[in-house]
Order: C-alpha cells, then structure tokens, then sequence
C-alpha cells in the first residue's frame, strides 16, 4: 500500500511536468534534447524531495520563499524565450539550451521539494520514493515532449502559440 501511496504521488508531482512538456514539444524539441532535459528533471524529481526533507522548513522560513512566484517567473522566461524564437521564424525551433533545461526542470519539481517536508510521514524509506518520483518525472516529461512533437506536425505553429500561451497563463497564475 505504501509503494501505491508513493507511485500515485510520483505522479502527480508529474502532472505539471507533462503539461508544460506538451508545450515545449510543439517548438520542434530534438529526440536528444528531449532524452536530456527528461533526465534532468528526473534527477531534479530525486533531489528536490531529499533538500526539502533536509532543508526545506529552514529555508522556507529564512527567505520566506514562495515557490508559486518562483515557478511562475520561470514559466514567463521560458515563454518569452519561445516568443522569441517564434518572431525569428527559425522553422519553429526552440533552442532549448542547458540553462533552460536547468530552469524547466527545477520549476517543475519545487512542488517535489516541498513533498520533501513531509515525506518521512509517509515512508522511512526515502531513496525508493525519490526514485519512484524521478523515473515518473522522466517518463512523464519524455512522453509529454514527444506527444507535442506529434501536434506539432499536424497543426504547425498554431500548436506553438497555443503553447506559448499555455506558458504565459501558467506563469501568471503561479504569480498572483
């Protein structure tokens, strides 16, 4: 009962990462670029949860952090990166680079982090949990890139604004 506990968490910890994926995949993600940044969020996925469990209460207290508007300044920077790459017409290709990769994945797994603070109440057993939400975030993202590609073939740069702006409301919304 308690891997199901943990599977269905793995999940939803996921669910953000997917959406924003369907997104990114639309801008035309190379099969590499997808294998990299789902890898990196996976590992984010593993580690966020350990430093809230370590950390978390401190530095929440300390900076009075709010991970809503930290995700959501996130999400704006990467939809005005593919705004930017939209208004240079480069075949609808976003470049995704280290950096971004790094920003996407840590904006998406801050939800994971703040799981951390609790997690000991649900298991002992923390380095299963951590890898049950990293290969969920992997796959989650993974799929969710290539899903994008997908629409991206059919309805071209319509499925790249519409992304965009899927972008822009999320990061708004995580804002106010």
């Amino acid at each position: 009962m308690q891997i199901l506990s943990i599977l269905l968490i793995g999940i939803a910890l996921s669910m953000d990462t997917f959406s924003l994926s369907l997104s990114l995949g639309t801008f035309n993600i190379t099969n590499k670029q997808a294998l990299k940044l789902s890898i990196i969020v996976g590992i984010m996925h593993f580690f966020m949860p350990i430093l809230g469990m370590l950390l978390g209460e401190k530095l929440i207290s300390l900076f009075e952090l709010q991970c809503d508007f930290l995700l959501g300044v996130i999400l704006l920077f990467i939809a005005i990166q593919m705004i930017i790459d939209l208004i240079k017409h480069e075949e609808n290709s976003f470049n995704l680079n280290i950096l971004g990769m790094f920003l996407f994945a840590l904006g998406v797994s801050l939800d994971s982090f703040s799981v951390g603070l609790g997690i000991k109440a649900i298991t002992e057993n923390i380095n299963l949990a951590t890898s049950i939400f990293a290969i969920c975030s992997f796959i989650f993202t993974f799929t969710g890139i290539m899903i994008g590609k997908f629409a991206n073939k059919f309805i071209g740069t319509y499925a790249s604004i519409f992304g965009v702006v899927i972008l822009f409301i999320l990061g708004i919304v995580h804002i106010l």
